[in-house]
């Protein structure tokens, strides 16, 4: 590949306008103009990455189809976010979240940039220009006006083969949880920690359950209603401060601006047949603009950690009525 070519020039100044407009909106964000976590950066820029590729393409190739448009569009996103990820840019994280996004918008300006240049509209280039520019005139409306902030509630529930005052007692106590207790998730593979143990300071209303993940993750849960085998409602008590730069992607840090959960708990019910239905809930706050999008992802995620602790409970709480039973 000539680096001299339309293919090359489109992405290479794809990726350099969406390295650009990273390391510029980060600095606007330092004086309230722009936010890296906003509708500007995360489906407008890449609108802009997908617009210049296509558009570069067409001064070699006057006969792209729409596949072509849609699918070349995401080469200069897919090095853009590697170059991320290698310089410590964006994590794991952010990154796997955003790449849904950037792909799709990358596609409508890969098209945008086909439908300007096979009708032969006259000064593309201005047009170039204004897509590219137009993040930078948007993100200080919408971090100043336009706030999306939505609270929500993740339930998830599962059968344990135990009656409920053995599942009860795995509840507030979680002794150090071995790797293979807990089942491969989503979560793991997109770099989330993973729980250790949790811990209570006593029992009752106004007990405190402390929470420890990998990579020196630790929260609290303070009790706010204890009913013994019904139920155990906790609020969160996090310092985004005290979780590790590391742990977790800053934009996603649990606590933080952008994304918290508020409160959860364990409710138990009993079957007629004497199993125990134990479900989990946590209601969370998403304080960006992403609408649907982050929901999605927020529900994808609580979903996948709700089911590798109910399964977590459900095994240990099976394997002691067993030890209880060969026991007696």
């Amino acid at each position: 590949m000539q680096l001299n070519s339309p293919k090359s020039i489109g992405i290479l100044l794809g990726t350099f306008y969406g390295i650009f407009m990273r390391l510029f909106i980060e600095l606007l964000d330092t004086y309230n103009l722009s936010s890296l976590v906003s509708i500007s950066f995360m489906f407008l820029v890449p609108v802009a990455i997908g617009y210049i590729r296509v558009h570069f393409e067409y001064n070699e190739s006057k006969t792209l189809t729409k596949r072509q448009m849609v699918t070349i569009a995401w080469q200069p996103i897919f090095v853009f976010l590697f170059v991320s990820v290698i310089t410590l840019l964006e994590g794991s994280i952010c990154v796997a979240m955003a790449l849904p996004a950037f792909m799709f918008f990358a596609s409508i300006g890969g098209l945008l940039a086909g439908f300007v240049r096979k009708r032969e509209i006259k000064k593309a280039n201005s047009s170039l220009l204004s897509i590219a520019l137009l993040p930078i005139l948007l993100s200080p409306i919408e971090v100043n006006f336009l706030n999306l902030s939505k609270t929500y509630e993740v339930t998830n529930s599962i059968t344990i083969n135990a009656p409920i005052n053995v599942v009860w007692q795995q509840l507030a106590n979680v002794s150090d949880i071995k790797p293979q207790e807990v089942p491969f998730s989503l979560t793991q593979l997109i770099g989330v920690p993973k729980p250790l143990k949790a811990s209570m300071n006593a029992s009752g209303i106004g007990a405190v359950r402390t929470s420890t993940w990998q990579k020196g993750v630790v929260f609290k849960e303070v009790i706010t209603d204890w009913q013994p085998n019904k139920q155990m409602v906790y609020r969160f008590d996090i310092d985004p401060d005290a979780i590790p730069d590391d742990a977790l992607d800053k934009h996603v840090k649990l606590g933080g601006e952008y994304f918290s959960p508020l409160y959860g708990g364990y409710q138990l019910s009993e079957e007629k047949s004497g199993n125990t239905i134990l479900t989990l809930k946590t209601t969370v706050q998403d304080n960006t603009n992403f609408g649907i999008y982050s929901r999605i992802w927020g529900e994808m995620i609580f979903q996948d950690f709700h089911h590798s602790l109910l399964t977590l409970m459900k095994n240990r709480a099976e394997k002691s009525l067993i030890a209880t039973v060969s026991y007696n």
